[in-house]
């Protein structure tokens, strides 16, 4: 926020990722529906996305991104005491998923649960997270998103079926001296749109049922040209509002890590922000939309590509199903 001292600001010190080592092209997506690489291209930018093993679960994928987010940062799993993950696709209902990564990583003294926001989860936890260290209370933390998609997806719906992928991206956050740090955090919800993306079976409304699973509402439906038109509006807001707490302009940012659900979006925003197009970070021709994940990978992935330095102004923002949309700026 304006005004905060450098010297309490919270610091990412370190980033991971991980994705499955299966890739589906859009090749082999013409195999199983009425669809070619050409229209997949053309209207959503992806090329190919991983799709998790069968006895990968979000945990698993949450952490392998973990280990190399500590291993990124240079400290041990058990200096950990606040883990957060971010996921529509929990490994089950209960225990929490931040609860199976605590026991996968050995982490024994740690305050772990997991925060439900789809595609803008990251950002939520991330605030979350940003908040509980600048309590006091916590001096740790360690914010993932994680997402097994292919296990809530209806391979039959050629409208769905071709965005969604499967990964893990995390973040290491400690409350320390110096420049820079997590300038501002912005997040929204509007729930008078929660019809237009979501999986309406398996919860408690519409427990899974063979009846259910039939008629394959336990997957994701979505109403794609609202959709589309809502996150474009949403995340160029969120885009402002967080540059605006942080007491920056667009041109002051390196880099605009927008959520990767479909190029024509991320297009649409550039032409609204001023932001050149060289310093918008794309990635999502490799993984499609890998719901919370996505913005966390795609920021481990361009701070390994040397996009990001010290100094640097970085922009995350997402838009989810909720509706929720959020933004986070950043300065490393």
């Amino acid at each position: 926020m304006p005004g905060r001292s450098p010297s309490s600001r919270v610091h990412i010190i370190g980033t991971g990722a991980y994705v499955p080592e299966r890739i589906m092209t859009n090749h082999d997506l013409e195999k199983m529906v009425d669809t070619s690489d050409e229209w997949i291209t053309t209207r959503t930018g992806i090329k190919e996305r991983r799709v998790a093993a069968k006895d990968e679960a979000a945990s698993d994928l949450a952490s392998k991104a973990a280990t190399r987010a500590l291993q990124d940062a240079g400290i041990k799993a058990d200096e950990v005491d606040l883990l957060i993950v971010a996921t529509a696709t929990p490994d089950m209902f209960f225990p929490s998923t931040a609860c199976f990564v605590l026991k996968t990583m050995g982490i024994r003294h740690a305050v772990g649960f997991d925060v439900s926001a789809a595609c803008s989860g990251f950002l939520y936890a991330l605030e979350t997270a940003r908040a509980m260290l600048e309590s006091g209370r916590y001096k740790t933390a360690l914010v993932i998103g994680a997402e097994k998609l292919s296990s809530i997806t209806n391979w039959s719906d050629r409208g769905t079926c071709i965005l969604f992928g499967d990964g893990a991206g995390a973040a290491v956050l400690r409350r320390q001296a110096g420049a820079g740090g997590i300038l501002s955090t912005y997040i929204q919800s509007d729930a008078t749109y929660t019809d237009i993306l979501n999986v309406p079976g398996g919860g408690s409304r519409t427990p899974a049922t063979p009846e259910v699973v039939e008629k394959r509402i336990n997957t994701i439906h979505m109403e794609g040209k609202e959709v589309f038109k809502l996150a474009v509006h949403k995340m160029i807001s969120a885009t402002q509002e967080a540059l605006k707490l942080a007491g920056k302009k667009d041109t002051d940012l390196t880099l605009l890590i927008p959520h990767q659900a479909n190029l024509r979006i991320i297009e649409a925003i550039a032409e609204r922000v001023n932001v050149p197009r060289e310093r918008i970070f794309v990635n999502l021709q490799k993984y499609g939309n890998m719901s919370a994940a996505t913005t966390i990978v795609a920021l481990d992935e361009a701070r390994r590509e040397g996009r990001v330095r010290k100094g640097d102004l970085v922009e995350l923002v997402a838009f989810g199903a909720g509706l929720t949309w959020g933004a986070a700026v950043i300065q490393f």
